[in-house]
């Protein structure tokens, strides 16, 4: 069973992630992939045409800041993006479900629902968390401001939208238990 690990950003995602790997559950991480793939040998100089060569800081760094104000400013550039990026990201996803055959996998994607991913996967989990938490989260690991992130969260579908189209929801809010949480969702997903 595939099951689809998503949230907005700041929601803790990648915490939770972490969480279903030390319980055993392969866990495939689509956005660390996805940042692997622009140094692919056959994929860098596609990014490079698309986006220029300011794309890229170093031989082994892209320019995140950069490669954002490009495509969230221009949806046909993301597409253009997405087109080079997704499909090796799909090919590395079955390589890793050929490698752990009959087991419960976590696919954790960032934009799961606004890449429509959703029919990829068995079951969906969202980790959600208020906006005013999940802003100071991103100011603090990223160093943005309030409105570089603002902008961000607007520029992915609404948590509330996302919340009607999962079939578990964690709260990662500081108040409740995200190990519980996990816990009670593994094992409702393997009938433990």
């Amino acid at each position: 069973m595939v099951v689809g690990l998503t949230g907005g950003i700041g929601s803790g995602k990648t915490t939770v992630a972490n969480l279903f790997e030390i319980i055993g559950c392969p866990v495939f991480y689509s956005d660390v992939v996805a940042k692997e793939i622009y140094f692919n040998e056959t994929i860098k100089p596609k990014i490079i045409n698309l986006l220029g060569k300011e794309a890229y800081v170093s031989s082994t760094k892209i320019d995140k800041k950069y490669i954002s104000s490009k495509i969230f400013s221009d949806t046909n550039l993301l597409h253009q993006l997405n087109a080079i990026i997704h499909p090796a990201v799909i090919e590395k996803f079955v390589q890793f479900k050929e490698l752990h055959k009959n087991k419960l996998i976590i696919k954790e994607t960032a934009l799961l629902f606004e890449a429509k991913l959703e029919n990829e996967v068995d079951k969906i989990i969202l980790v959600a968390a208020n906006d005013e938490l999940r802003i100071k989260r991103v100011m603090q690991r990223d160093n943005l401001s309030k409105e570089d992130v603002t902008s961000k969260i607007k520029a992915q579908l609404p948590q509330e939208e996302k919340i009607l189209k999962s079939d578990f929801v964690i709260y990662n809010d500081e108040k409740d238990f995200l190990i519980t949480q996990v816990l009670e969702i593994y094992r409702k997903l393997t009938n433990a």
